[in-house]
């Protein structure tokens, strides 16, 4: 097999590789250099990107959370509905890879805790954003706790049904909570 060092793309490569073997293998099967040999690439290359095996399943978060505290910046009003916006934005066009990887991430105990600590991280990053738009701490906190459960629960309906898109599945939780600024 020829290993293509140089190929563009070698980030979104190894994630499809992983999946994929995820799916095949189980997770505790398969390794960094399978994963590696299957996208076409070292598994140097693997540790380039990632720091193990379970990264390469949430690298995509930092960008989640960029598009999340960009569209807090960037809006007039109604602060956490344009973040959850811009995240919607950035997830769509993923739906049919993310469902396979919610589907991998809750049969493995070890990938929920991981999606957990993520999770965390986004909630405190959202809360940094509202407090920078001058939300008071302790609502920016609210806000941004209650913000990132109403996202999990509309990401969570909009992979299962199976139609429609993430934003309206995100006014549809919203409108069951009615609030958040």
């Amino acid at each position: 097999m020829r290993i293509a060092r140089w190929e563009p793309n070698a980030n979104q490569r190894l994630q499809a590789a992983a999946l994929d073997l995820f799916e095949e293998r189980g997770y505790d099967q398969a390794t960094a250099a399978e994963i590696a040999a299957r996208a076409g690439l070292t598994e140097r290359t693997f540790f380039r990107h990632f720091a193990d095996k379970r990264e390469v399943l949430f690298a995509n978060e930092a960008t989640m959370q960029e598009a999340l505290v960009t569209g807090v910046q960037e809006a007039d009003t109604g602060f956490v509905q344009a973040g959850l916006e811009a995240v919607a934005d950035v997830l769509e066009p993923r739906r049919a890879e993310l469902r396979r990887r919610a589907q991998l991430i809750a049969s493995h105990p070890a990938l929920r805790e991981r999606e957990l600590i993520k999770q965390a991280a986004t909630v405190t990053a959202l809360a940094e954003a509202l407090r920078a738009r001058g939300v008071e701490a302790g609502e920016a906190e609210l806000s941004a706790e209650v913000a990132i459960v109403m996202l999990r629960v509309a990401f969570d309906r909009w992979l299962a049904t199976g139609d429609g898109d993430l934003r309206t599945q995100i006014a549809a939780v919203r409108g069951q909570l009615g609030l958040l600024r």
